[in-house]
């Protein structure tokens, strides 16, 4: 259904957005990421307490590409 769009201001997209204005068929952002996390990394809220004694993460990763981006 067409529409009449006023000013847009944009601030910025990071490299996996998606910014659209009207009609669309598909939309497919592509994006990958890896991340290694030790004890006590992906806590929120108001008032944790963690406490790690020598705590260590250890990676053994011996893939090259783990899933690669394909755009056809």
């Amino acid at each position: 259904m067409p529409a009449t769009v006023g000013f847009v201001k944009v601030i910025s997209i990071s490299s996996a957005a998606v910014f659209n204005i009207g009609d669309v068929y598909s939309i497919a952002p592509q994006a990958t990421a890896k991340t290694y996390a030790g004890g006590g990394s992906f806590n929120t809220g108001d008032g944790i307490r963690v406490q790690l004694n020598k705590a260590n993460t250890y990676i053994n990763d011996q893939e090259v590409v783990d899933q690669p981006n394909y755009s056809p």
